[in-house]
């Protein structure tokens, strides 16, 4: 796997796939502010700009500042960077974004260490804690989330819509009416939507078999993320079961202790384990526990793709959020987003038992053509109520599959998927594109155009 580019519009062509000549090579980018959040059309982002003031804090239209400071609906063109005209560099505002850089912003490392110590108290009486406890602390470390203003609740596309506004310098650039890319998912489909399932426990090891079972009724297959050490004998037979199911198996940290990501030395050690790990199961995916991370550290990391982000973190630990819908690369690992609530804050943290959050999630996710990615724990879903749900929420993704053109596929489907669309490209075809590269028959030709004001996209009609 090669390394990605690091030009101001890298983070687009990554994105967008479309002609090389239509992006152009952009000028270095020379910025003049502090580090911090702005407003550039209509959009909060983080990081360096030049002739906009940053802010320590996200700053909103309703926050009484003047708008048309914050959040010009079109640039001036003064202080541009590069042949757009942006005042920013995209490729580093979308790094900051996506790899959640904007959280240390104005934390100092007395903070961290202090969350870093309870985290490791709360780990060491864990097990001497009954469930009750454990979920009303939880409840009271988490009671500020909707006071919680960025990354947005309950989806945030940030990422997703600054890649749309540079669909929309580009339409004016080249006075074009249409820029052709290639299509986000394969075979035409509209969206992407992966089911995994974190394996805490003997009981949820034990259990998963019925998880099979329920979700091969809707043709519908997983990733189970297992726990290497100490929580639970993981013996053949258990691996060897899951992919004859025709699921697959992914590595669930190291041993479930909350330690994984205290400082880069303890990561970087046990990166090693983990990886040998990874070797002796077979697997090439990833996700930490309690979705703890730190996404500059994945280079010590053999997997091909981790699934440890999320799309926004209120109701985390850790806070956050990786503001996309679309997977993304961390260097030679893919991210594949968690872009929706996952069953235990639903249950335990929101009291929850309905899909209502989840099909609005899922909404706002398929109106961006993104990958929709769930967690449904085993061990949470012993009861008859989480297993009727659960079997409820099996039923919705098999309907949009049918009606609304979802790929409901394997992480690593995705995974070999998205390496394989970074490697197309299109060349010109008469009046028309081609698309040009390794597995190109799956892949769709599409485009966007302006339509009353907005940047939309369509698929092209298959020769």
């Amino acid at each position: 796997m090669s390394g990605l580019s690091t030009s101001a519009l890298s983070a687009f062509a990554e994105y967008a796939r479309c002609p090389d000549a239509l992006i152009g090579v952009p000028q270095p980018a020379v910025v003049d502010s502090p580090e911090g959040f702005f407003c550039w059309n209509s959009m909060v982002l983080f990081g360096r700009t030049r002739g906009l003031p940053t802010s320590q804090r996200p700053v909103f239209r309703s926050s009484g500042e003047d708008a048309s400071v914050f959040s010009p609906d079109e640039w001036s063109g003064d202080h541009p960077i590069g042949s757009l005209g942006l005042p920013f560099d995209p490729t580093a505002i979308a790094d900051s974004l996506r790899r959640e850089r904007y959280v240390h912003n104005g934390h100092t490392s007395k903070t961290i260490d202090l969350k870093a110590a309870a985290r490791s108290t709360y780990y060491a009486m864990r097990p001497l804690l009954p469930v009750a406890v454990r979920k009303h602390a939880q409840r009271w470390a988490l009671r500020d989330w909707q006071e919680l203003t960025f990354p947005s609740w309950p989806v945030d596309v940030t990422v997703d819509k600054l890649m749309n506004a540079i669909f929309g310098r580009l339409l004016d650039v080249h006075s074009l009416d249409q820029i052709p890319f290639i299509w986000f998912w394969p075979d035409g489909h509209k969206a992407g939507a992966i089911m995994t399932h974190d394996v805490e426990t003997a009981a949820g090891r034990d259990f998963s078999g019925a998880l099979m079972r329920m979700e091969a009724e809707h043709g519908i297959f997983s990733a189970f993320e297992i726990v290497p050490e100490e929580r639970y004998e993981v013996p053949h037979s258990y691996l060897d079961e899951i992919r004859s199911a025709g699921c697959e198996v992914c590595v669930h940290g190291l041993n479930h202790d909350g330690r994984l990501f205290l400082s880069e030395a303890i990561f970087r050690a046990r990166a090693k384990a983990i990886n040998a790990y990874a070797r002796q199961f077979g697997a090439t995916g990833f996700r930490s526990p309690v979705m703890y991370r730190h996404a500059d550290w994945y280079d010590a990391f053999e997997f091909s793709y981790d699934m440890s982000l999320p799309n926004v973190a209120h109701l985390d630990p850790q806070r956050g959020g990786c503001c996309t819908v679309m997977p993304f690369f961390i260097g030679d690992v893919l991210e594949l987003p968690l872009t929706t609530t996952q069953d235990y804050q639903l249950f335990h943290i929101l009291k929850r038992c309905d899909l209502d959050l989840w099909k609005q999630q899922c909404e706002i996710i398929l109106k961006h053509g993104g990958l929709l990615s769930f967690i449904i724990h085993p061990d949470y879903t012993l009861s008859s109520a989480a297993q009727n749900l659960y079997r409820r929420l099996l039923e919705y993704l098999a309907q949009l599959r049918d009606e609304r053109q979802l790929w409901i596929a394997l992480p690593g489907e995705v995974d070999r998927w998205w390496r394989a669309r970074s490697q197309l490209h299109l060349e010109r075809l008469g009046a028309s594109w081609r698309i040009v590269g390794p597995h190109r028959e799956r892949a769709r030709l599409a485009f966007a155009f302006r339509e009353d004001g907005h940047v939309q996209y369509r698929i092209a009609e298959q020769n």
